[in-house]
């Protein structure tokens, strides 16, 4: 992927993922491997939305689940428009996707990840734990809390990565083209200072303030708290989401910064590997709510019972002979069969006794039953 860098740029990086490489295994490999991602992840996360959406809908919604679902959106638009776009690079090893996709790809991508880790850092704000619903209490969640911190989120996370897009550019290689990003020489004091700035704000930070309070929370609500057992669990979800999270992004934002502020550049498969953790923990979060969370859970297993339930009903329980016709005739013959069948059946106790009773001569002062004689009578 050696490519010469002009004289008048002070780093030099493809955009987009890595492009021109060597080896046919790493075109085969890599494309594979972020497909897969990308179908189970978006299976995963399309699982957790329909759950989310479900719970509103019957009115067991809270500020945790409506961050939580948001989370989830995000990571199925990473999966679903950002890795298709690096397995397609990998696999052409050179820009196929025109000059718009080439601007807006890592910028693109980038607010999505920024967003990821801003949204779990509100959670800390939001409500954690299940209070029942009633006439006076209203809703669990604060619609206009949410909706504002959101729109906030998205407005800083689509922000801060501008400088992707300003810098992209296809540059001409023979007959192909490769997307790179070229930072001019005039502007490299600021955006190394920049380049400081960015991760520290939109990763380090919330990542560490994340990680600290909600293990500062579990430890609070295991040895303090009166009834700790479900609001620990919820803690424990969001503090393994946030460490994950931490964990699976720190290659990739290392491998970003240490080429911007224009160190020589890493391995290239140091790179391919922060890549595809950055896809994995999209499809990881799913993953753990589904597994730790008891919500999701006991959605997950509602949701299976009625697909089920739903197959089962259309099996009919009385299989009727199949005539020609129209379908009062069926109707009609089904009827007519059913009353023949209760004239045919008999019961042979009563039968018997009322047989008994029509063929035995009874003495008058013997007759069990004398005032039938006397209604005859009259």
């Amino acid at each position: 992927m050696d490519i010469d860098r002009p004289a008048n740029v002070s780093f030099f990086d493809f955009v987009g993922g890595a492009q021109l490489l060597q080896g046919e295994d790493t075109r085969t490999a890599m494309p594979v491997l972020l497909i897969g991602i990308c179908v189970s992840g978006a299976v995963c996360n399309l699982l957790v939305l329909l759950i989310f959406i479900r719970d509103f809908r019957n009115g067991r919604g809270s500020e945790v689940k409506a961050l939580l679902a948001s989370l989830a959106s995000t990571d199925l638009v990473i999966l679903l428009l950002c890795a298709p776009v690096r397995a397609v690079t990998y696999y052409r090893q050179t820009w196929t996707l025109g000059s718009f996709a080439c601007r807006t790809t890592d910028w693109f991508q980038h607010s999505c990840v920024v967003a990821k880790t801003l949204i779990l850092a509100a959670t800390t704000k939001a409500k954690h734990t299940l209070i029942p619903r009633t006439a006076a209490s209203g809703p669990l969640y604060s619609p206009t809390w949410v909706h504002g911190a959101l729109a906030f989120i998205w407005i800083v996370s689509m922000m801060f990565p501008i400088p992707q897009m300003l810098f992209a550019s296809l540059l001409s290689r023979g007959s192909d083209f490769v997307c790179v990003s070229e930072m001019p020489v005039c502007a490299s004091d600021f955006m190394s200072l920049f380049y400081k700035i960015y991760p520290t704000v939109t990763f380090v930070a919330p990542v560490i303030f994340t990680i600290a309070y909600y293990t500062k929370t579990l430890y609070t609500a295991v040895n303090h708290a009166p009834s700790p057992q479900h609001q620990s669990k919820v803690v424990l979800v969001l503090l393994c989401l946030s460490g994950a999270l931490g964990l699976m992004l720190l290659p990739e934002w290392g491998t970003f910064t240490w080429i911007r502020l224009g160190y020589n550049k890493p391995p290239v498969g140091l790179m391919m590997f922060a890549q595809v953790l950055l896809y994995a923990c999209s499809s990881l979060s799913p993953v753990i709510l589904m597994t730790m969370y008891d919500d999701v859970r006991q959605g997950l297993v509602a949701l299976w019972f009625v697909t089920t339930c739903r197959s089962n009903k259309r099996v009919p329980a009385i299989k009727c002979p199949q005539t020609e016709g129209n379908g009062a005739e069926v109707g009609a013959n089904a009827v007519g069969n059913a009353v023949s069948q209760m004239k045919e059946a008999t019961f042979p106790d009563v039968e018997h006794f009322w047989t008994g009773r029509r063929n035995t001569h009874v003495e008058d002062e013997h007759d069990p039953v004398p005032w039938e004689k006397e209604e005859k009578m009259l």
